[in-house]
C-alpha cells in the first residue's frame, strides 16, 4: 500500500497550491479510515495540519491554517487533497499525507500510512 503525494513547489506569500495524496498498490479503499495532512521543517517535529474523518464529517485544522487551508476527500478516488490559500513563508515545509488506524484523528501517533511528503516553498 502506498501513498503518492503532490501539487508542492514554489509559490510567493498570497499565492495558493493544491496538493493531492492518493492511495494505491491493493485493492482495499480508504473510505472507513481517517486521513490527514501534516509538515515538518527540518530540525523541527511533525506537526498537525488537518485532518478529516471517514465521511468527511469532522474537520479539524491547526490554529495557523484556519481560514486558509481547506481539507476534503473523494473516497471513490482513494484521494484526499488540501487546498492551500494565501500562503505564508512560515508554510514552507515538507508536507506528508497519511492515513489514520481510526475512523478520524488529528494525533500523528494513530496514523499507520504515510506519503513519502511534497515540498511547499513559500518565499516573500
Amino acid at each position: 500500500v502506498q501513498l503518492q503525494a503532490s501539487g508542492g513547489g514554489l509559490v510567493q506569500a498570497g499565492d495558493s497550491l493544491r496538493l493531492s495524496c492518493v492511495a494505491s498498490g491493493r485493492a482495499r479503499t480508504w473510505s472507513n479510515n481517517g486521513m490527514g495532512w501534516f509538515r515538518q521543517v527540518p530540525g523541527k517535529e511533525r506537526e498537525f495540519v488537518a485532518a478529516i474523518s471517514w465521511n468527511g464529517g469532522i474537520i479539524q485544522y491547526t490554529d495557523s491554517v484556519k481560514g486558509r487551508f481547506t481539507i476534503s476527500r473523494d473516497n471513490g478516488k482513494n484521494t484526499v487533497y488540501l487546498q492551500m490559500n494565501s500562503l505564508k513563508e512560515e508554510d514552507t515545509a515538507v508536507y506528508f499525507c497519511g492515513v489514520s488506524r481510526s475512523a478520524y484523528s488529528a494525533n500523528s501517533a494513530s496514523y499507520t500510512t504515510w506519503g513519502q511528503g511534497t515540498l511547499v516553498t513559500v518565499s516573500s
